[in-house]
């Protein structure tokens, strides 16, 4: 047996070899094994051995090494908790519960062991477990009660209470990087996207570990469209932890929107192997073969993630959200069953439940039932969503006056020379996604998404965030030379290739879009552009019982929706007036009545040859991501043209909030 080193050496030894744990895993394992060879079972040296390998995605090493290890040292907090994260990534939940939960007994104040301790939770399905877990490592972690509390009001929805206590602990402790997360989170539970990064990235300029900050931080990348920048800061949690699976859950969402569904599908097969009893990962699953038109295996994931977690109410939204899914008697009891008291139940699965509902009772022709459960939906989706209609007004009011003829001739000619987008703007559940079908099944023409790129520029050339103060925008297009002009269409074309693949052309088919098509003009004259307009009732209604992923917290009230479609169509009147041919309008319903006529007008206006292909566009296999993605997978029908009929005597609030608008439509 080789003699022990001296204890002075091996000391330095195990030192070095854990600095090489977070730099270099594998040299970090030789160290070990170099240190174990002059000195047999040292436990330190098998310790960083098997972290190395752990991080360096071999847990099944890992995991023999750690358990002999705890077999030596079975109360070993720093040990148990290795040993847990080893089980974790092998898929032994059970085990790596147990194991954590150990390591939590043992050493109460073991923060890292609590947050992995939740995320095991959160991967076994219990999600009120692993929310307790998650608010132990907060009360061990927070410097101040209130950070506590404050975490809580946000977990259950009420955000200013959240904020409030937030901002009243960074006044007294503005480094306090746990309080500048929480702040950071309410920021994107409301969609201020710019100012929760700055926070984000203050809070790992003081904390550069801080693992729960970089998954917000993530989070708020890919909101923002920068998914290459949040597959980066994805990677450096991957390096640290390479088999946590919620880690991997969120990968797979990323690349979803990147495009690359294939390989979304492999991580959640991989990971539902594993975890079978992951409730988000069926779900997440579900989403990605819905948008590749896999519709038996989609609901046999949202079925699955429904017998996990009874409650999760998105999971039944989903189902509903094919439209094309009839729901069954037991269905429809088991939803009712987990509709709450005002007050009771998280709001996101409460609202969930409501449309799922409404759509359930809809398909049944019970349509007084059906808008109880609608307007329910909306109202509770309403209370976290802010909208504020007299800012939409404001906003429509001066794009009109700086827009104007004269401001667009003094800048003619200016803006990239790129031909390449095609833009299809007006309001959701318009008609969009079935004119994105159609002219991606020509064979020069790929859809993509609802990219955000045009939104980011108008943002940061505004300076704020929309809820933050006033925008310099629009009229800071005044001060921009031919140059900055040029330089920006150029960026929307750079930031818009990773949602790309070879073809010349690509749809852009954000609908809220048409509140910039000034600045669109400007920067990219060559695009297309397209207003898919549909009746102001169908349209405004269809909004109305349709729940969104995000955004369009316009639609969360019948009012509100109503004086939507009235800024809607002034814009849109504006911009026939000062850029007359421009814009190509498709009406939904001429569309339905004589498809062939309106598809020919409208390969012609992108200046594209005819496709047989594009009057058969629902034999055209591509992954679609939008709510109309199974009825776009169908030829024409007109059944959807008056759905909003069955509900006409409720729906005088949205008739008096049209108004004139009501009585003009068709609008050429």
């Amino acid at each position: 047996m080789p003699q022990a080193a001296p204890v002075g050496n091996l000391k330095t030894a195990l030192d070095h070899a854990g600095k090489l744990l977070e730099t270099d895993p594998p040299r970090a394992a030789e160290q070990a094994q170099e240190i174990l060879k002059q000195a047999p079972d040292v436990p330190g040296a098998m310790h960083i051995e098997a972290v190395a390998y752990r991080l360096m995605g071999e847990a099944e090493r890992a995991l023999d090494i750690l358990e002999k290890l705890a077999g030596m040292m079975p109360d070993v907090p720093p040990i148990l908790h290795q040993l847990g994260m080893a089980y974790g990534a092998v898929g032994r939940s059970i085990e790596a519960i147990n194991t954590l939960k150990r390591a939590v007994e043992v050493d109460p104040k073991f923060a890292d062991a609590w947050r992995s301790l939740a995320e095991q939770y959160s991967v076994a399905g219990l999600e009120e477990m692993s929310r307790q877990a998650y608010d132990k490592h907060l009360s061990v972690t927070a410097r101040h009660p209130d950070i506590i509390a404050a975490a809580d009001f946000l977990l259950k929805g009420n955000l200013n209470k959240a904020e409030a206590l937030t901002r009243g602990v960074l006044k007294q402790f503005p480094t306090d990087v746990t309080a500048i997360r929480i702040l950071a989170d309410i920021g994107i539970k409301v969609g201020r996207y710019e100012d929760a990064q700055n926070l984000l990235e203050r809070c790992l300029e003081l904390a550069p570990r801080f693992d729960l900050a970089r998954h917000s931080y993530v989070t708020v990348l890919f909101r923002r469209q920068n998914i290459e920048g949040a597959l980066i800061e994805l990677e450096k949690l991957l390096k640290k932890e390479p088999e946590n699976p919620n880690y991997w859950i969120l990968k797979g969402t990323i690349l979803v929107r990147k495009g690359d569904h294939k390989a979304a599908l492999e991580i959640y097969e991989r990971i539902l192997k594993d975890y079978p009893d992951q409730p988000n990962a069926q779900m997440n699953y579900g989403h990605t073969l819905k948008s590749i038109g896999r519709i038996d295996e989609t609901v046999a994931a949202y079925r699955k993630s429904i017998e996990l977690r009874p409650n999760t109410g998105e999971a039944y939204w989903s189902l509903a959200n094919l439209k094309t899914y009839a729901f069954s008697d037991a269905e429809i009891e088991a939803m009712l069953a987990e509709v709450t008291e005002e007050g009771e139940g998280t709001a996101e699965d409460q609202s969930h439940l409501a449309f799922a509902l409404g759509k359930a009772y809809e398909d049944r022709e019970q349509y007084d039932l059906s808008f109880k459960y609608y307007s329910r939906g909306n109202a509770i989706r309403s209370i976290n969503h802010r909208y504020d209609p007299k800012r939409n007004i404001y906003d429509t009011a001066r794009q009109i006056q700086t827009v104007s003829a004269d401001f667009l001739a003094k800048h003619k000619g200016t803006g990239a020379s790129a031909a390449d987008p095609i833009f299809i703007v007006g309001l959701p559940r318009a008609g969009s996604t079935l004119l994105e079908q159609i002219l991606s099944s020509h064979s020069e023409v790929e859809g993509t998404a609802e990219l955000t790129d045009i939104i980011a520029i108008s943002r940061r050339l505004g300076g704020k965030e929309r809820h933050t103060g006033v925008s310099k925008y629009p009229e800071i297009l005044e001060e921009l030379t031919s140059d900055q002009l040029r330089e920006l269409g150029e960026g929307y074309i750079k930031s818009t290739q990773i949602q790309r693949g070879s073809s010349p052309y690509f749809i852009d088919k954000m609908p809220n879009n048409f509140q910039h098509i000034g600045l669109i003009h400007l920067i990219l004259p060559n695009a297309k552009i397209i207003d898919a307009r549909r009746h102001p009732m169908a349209g405004c209604f269809a909004g109305f019982k349709q729940l969104f992923a995000r955004g369009q917290t316009f639609t969360y009230g019948l009012e509100k929706i109503g004086h939507y479609y009235r800024d809607y169509i002034k814009l849109m009147d504006h911009w026939d007036e000062v850029l007359p041919d421009r814009v190509h309008r498709v009406h939904y319903e001429d569309m339905i009545a004589d498809s062939e006529t309106e598809i020919r007008k409208l390969l012609d206006y992108c200046g594209l040859e005819f496709e047989e292909s594009c009057l058969r566009f629902w034999e055209t296999e591509r992954a679609i991501r939008t709510p109309s993605a199974e009825q776009v997978r169908q030829p024409i029908y007109t059944s959807g043209l008056e759905q909003w009929r069955h509900y006409e005597d409720h729906l005088g609030p949205l008739k008096e909030a049209l108004g004139p608008v009501l009585d003009r439509y068709p609008i050429d």
